[in-house]
């Protein structure tokens, strides 16, 4: 086939039903098969369509999909899928990859990873190994106390790591975990990179602290509690959060990214006032997402605080804005 007609055959398919989506599935297994959870309301998205579209012509051997997640609920749900864009990479009909969020960049060196499936010139693995050291430097650094593990804090998929996250929230400290199921290339990567065999593994400001018999013993002889970082109270935490700034709200995203309509409609109204505002973006923080609810006594986002106190939701703000009420709110007139 010459060039020009690879490229004609290129193409970004549109998935518009859970149906079409799983028969898709189905048909293309052979292959490596990317598919784009985007929104038409999201400017990052329409970006990423623009990169997939690209991606298409420079792999004709790879299958992409576009699927808007808010039309397709039940697939979102499925799959876990709570902002846009995600992207989801299958090969045999099963999920292999995950990236979320609009990076061009990682997007690209996914698809070439996943579509050449190891097969790199030696030239290419020493500098895909450069850029995994580099990564795993970044994921020990992403928190102050970091866990790798097999599965994650709320569903351990081994006793093991089911021990060490026990003895974490036993001793009230604060850490982020990565599921090493989730990234092949982490897991093999983390056990020469920290000379570490098994896992789980606990890092404390980016250096190795050990597995669950290192834990144990540090456990046993109190020094634990000492090394890592502890947990404030959730309820001192959404206190000083909520009053972090004059106008806060909390949302799905930020304020340059919605990830949700929602918060996107409440994010315009707020800059048409003029009102400077923070934000705080619930999905980067679980125990923050669900605690919030409960604090204030809320049960979805975004919520809209002024000077610590909840004005409400998406819905109050219309209202709130409709009679010519939300601006002397915000300036803490009312």
């Amino acid at each position: 086939m010459a060039a020009g007609a690879a490229e004609a055959l290129a193409t970004v398919v549109e998935v518009g039903s859970a149906q079409q989506f799983e028969e898709h599935l189905r048909l293309k297994a052979k292959s490596l098969l990317v598919v784009h959870f985007w929104a038409p309301w999201a400017p990052q998205c329409v970006q990423m369509n623009d990169v997939m579209a690209e991606l298409a012509k420079e792999h004709p051997q790879v299958s992409f999909v576009k699927l808007e997640a808010e039309a397709v609920p039940e697939i979102s749900e499925k799959y876990e899928i709570s902002s846009v864009p995600t992207f989801l990479f299958f090969k045999n009909s099963q999920k292999i990859d995950r990236l979320d969020g609009a990076h061009a960049p990682e997007l690209t060196k996914k698809v070439q990873r996943h579509a050449s499936s190891g097969s790199f010139p030696p030239s290419a693995n020493e500098h895909l190994k450069e850029d995994l050291n580099l990564r795993l430097k970044k994921l020990i650094h992403a928190a102050p106390c970091m866990l790798f593990m097999k599965g994650t804090p709320q569903e351990p998929r081994c006793g093991f790591s089911k021990q060490m996250v026990e003895i974490l929230h036993n001793h009230n400290i604060q850490f982020s975990s990565f599921d090493i199921f989730s990234d092949e290339e982490v897991r093999q990567g983390l056990k020469t990179y920290s000379n570490w065999p098994t896992y789980p593994q606990l890092y404390v400001s980016g250096e190795l602290i050990g597995g669950l018999d290192i834990i144990k013993e540090l456990e046993a002889s109190q020094e634990l509690d000492t090394i890592c970082p502890k947990v404030p109270k959730l309820e001192e935490r959404l206190k000083v959060l909520t009053n972090k700034a004059s106008v806060m709200l909390f949302m799905k995203g930020n304020k340059q990214e919605a990830k949700c309509g929602f918060s996107k409609q409440i994010l315009e109204i707020l800059n048409s006032t003029g009102v400077e505002f923070e934000t705080f973006d619930i999905l980067e923080n679980e125990e923050v997402r669900q605690g919030l609810k409960v604090y204030s006594n809320w049960p979805t986002y975004p919520q809209l605080y002024v000077k610590g106190e909840l004005v409400g939701g998406l819905d109050i703000v219309k209202e709130l804005k409709e009679n010519g009420e939300l601006l002397p709110i915000l300036r803490g007139e009312n």
